[in-house]
């Protein structure tokens, strides 16, 4: 069972860094790490435990996530992209 739990915990992780993964200072969101670890498991198991190429796995297979998985990564690599984009204009 702990086998599981910390398998199950990479890929909660990794499948949110989808999101984050040019603005490495956020958190991992919740809402990510419940709705893409099992499309993680599904789709990227072969990369465990490689957090960089389970991360760019769920990035090459991202039109066959589910729609939930799907819509939080739109949305947060949405809101990294503004963040960035506020960044560059205050410098």
């Amino acid at each position: 069972m702990t086998r599981n739990r910390t398998i199950a915990t990479l890929f909660a992780l990794a499948t949110t860094a989808v999101a984050f993964q040019t603005s490495p200072g956020f958190a991992f969101s919740p809402e990510a790490q419940q709705m893409c670890s099992g499309d993680a498991m599904r789709l990227c198991s072969s990369e465990i435990p490689d957090i960089p190429r389970i991360t760019a796995c769920m990035v090459r297979n991202k039109a066959q996530v589910s729609p939930g998985c799907r819509a939080v990564m739109d949305r947060e690599h949405a809101a990294a992209a503004a963040a960035r984009k506020r960044e560059a204009a205050a410098q």
